[in-house]
């Protein structure tokens, strides 16, 4: 009797743990694609906002370039012109970030910023662990206890 009890327990222990190994699989595929999504987010938002700021800037530009043009015409000293060139570069790269491919070449060099120069990339006093996060927690929770004017609500 007790080899069989032994038995179906351990069937059902080792059944247990390839749910939970799938479980995990499972979880950890669903962050992946959650960041990967919040990612796609952040670089349409990115993509969005430089559009609308080329928007106000090429306005801004236009009218300036007719007032400068103006200017000249009226004046015929080349000074006027001369805010020109740096608008003109201004608008070029804000035309370049949001309608040219501006972003993909960005993307290329982070990823040889990746694979050549990984140690840009490094956190100071690298990656925290749990004990450097728990040590925080404790230390937090330390001045909390010795700064408060009045006991704290939780013990």
């Amino acid at each position: 009797m007790g080899g069989f009890v032994s038995k179906a327990v351990n069937e059902n222990m080792k059944n247990n743990q390839e749910f939970m190994v799938e479980m995990n699989r499972i979880t950890l595929e669903r962050q992946i694609q959650m960041q990967n999504q919040m990612r796609e987010r952040m670089v349409a938002l990115q993509i969005a906002r430089a559009r609308e700021m080329l928007n106000w800037f090429g306005t801004f530009y236009a009218v300036a370039a007719v007032g400068m043009l103006t200017g000249f015409r009226h004046t015929r000293k080349p000074g006027v012109l001369v805010p020109l060139l740096p608008l003109t570069f201004i608008f070029g790269y804000q035309v370049d970030m949001a309608y040219g491919n501006k972003l993909l070449r960005i993307k290329h060099e982070a990823e040889n910023i990746i694979k050549f120069e990984s140690e840009l990339l490094d956190l100071p006093m690298n990656l925290p662990t749990l004990s450097t996060i728990d040590m925080a927690r404790q230390v937090q929770h330390d001045r909390l206890l010795m700064h408060s004017a009045e006991p704290p609500l939780y013990y």
